[in-house]
């Protein structure tokens, strides 16, 4: 039985009994008092229901072929639909989070998408960084132990520049810092680097300043960001059909500038119903084996201290 399925069936009991309740005063009191009761009954179940939070009723069942799904962040043209498609299916994801230029104007972590990013929060989504320029690695400095970094977003967009391993662990935490603002949710002590792009030099900086590295599987690069004319969206579903196994990683993205036909909702609708049909189920990063015990040893909390804003300097 599908999650949503569930819920419907609890709730639609939870309104038979009440209305036997009703039944029950209707014999016992005047016609008038039994149907101001019945309507303050009423009141009372659409008011729970209401403020009752989304609880997965699929978490504490078996899941024998989990997957990952996540999200990075991009001109979040697509993220409404996304959204509709995700709850649709009742499927928990994990978004990594950069502020990039939006499509709409503004920015992806910017006031116009906080409310958006509440939503997920109470729908039941995790978060973790992916640097909040959006900063792509690429290459270390091995006499200062830093790096040579380029970030995508931000006041230096485009330009590249010298990282500390200092100034890279605060551009990780600072995307943290906003979804935890955004959110009122920690975030989990996971960042991606954008593009996939890291050293050991890199990911050795990063766990020391509190986040582990999370990439993709091979099978779950599902190829939103490649060319719309070589990689069609029906040759990037029947791929993943075909090669996608238990435990994998998936990535995709809010949004490509560069891809014309987009991914979403085409292909993720029907990947999401496939996979569901094969036996899979979706959990977030947090019951991932490889990274539970570290997000367990590094929990975050609300409110911690912020890191220094960051310096760099012109490579």
């Amino acid at each position: 039985m599908k999650a949503g399925h569930w819920f419907n069936t609890a709730l639609m009991r939870n309104c038979m009994n009440l209305a036997r309740l009703c039944s029950v005063l209707h014999q016992r009191a005047s016609p008038l008092s039994a149907w101001v009761l019945a309507l303050t009954f009423k009141a009372m179940g659409v008011a729970m229901a209401a403020q009752t939070p989304w609880v997965d009723p699929g978490a504490a069942q078996p899941c024998n072929k989990p997957l990952y799904l996540t999200f990075d962040t991009g001109h979040m043209g697509v993220a409404p639909l996304i959204a509709q498609v995700l709850e649709q299916h009742q499927v928990r994801v994990t978004f990594f989070v950069a502020d990039e230029p939006a499509q709409t104007g503004g920015s992806s972590l910017g006031p116009a998408w906080a409310s958006w990013w509440r939503a997920r929060a109470q729908a039941g989504h995790q978060f973790a960084s992916h640097t909040l320029d959006h900063v792509y690695w690429q290459a270390d400095l091995p006499q200062s132990g830093g790096f040579r970094v380029k970030p995508s977003a931000g006041a230096h967009a485009g330009e590249v520049l010298r990282y500390s391993a200092q100034t890279y662990c605060q551009a990780v935490e600072a995307a943290a810092n906003r979804i935890e603002e955004l959110t009122q949710q920690p975030a989990l002590s996971l960042f991606r680097a954008p593009g996939g792009k890291t050293s050991p030099q890199l990911l050795a900086s990063a766990r020391e300043c509190g986040f582990d590295h999370v990439g993709w599987s091979d099978a779950g690069f599902l190829g939103d960001e490649l060319p719309s004319q070589a990689y069609p969206n029906a040759q990037l579903l029947k791929k993943a059909l075909a090669q996608i196994k238990s435990g994998d990683i998936l990535m995709a993205h809010l949004g490509i500038w560069s891809r014309k036909d987009p991914w979403a909702p085409a292909v993720l609708e029907p990947l999401l119903e496939g996979l569901h049909e094969r036996g899979f189920c979706f959990r977030t990063l947090d019951q991932q084996p490889q990274y539970h015990a570290w997000i367990a040893q590094h929990r975050r909390t609300l409110g911690q201290p912020k890191p220094a804003e960051s310096r760099s300097t012109g490579g």
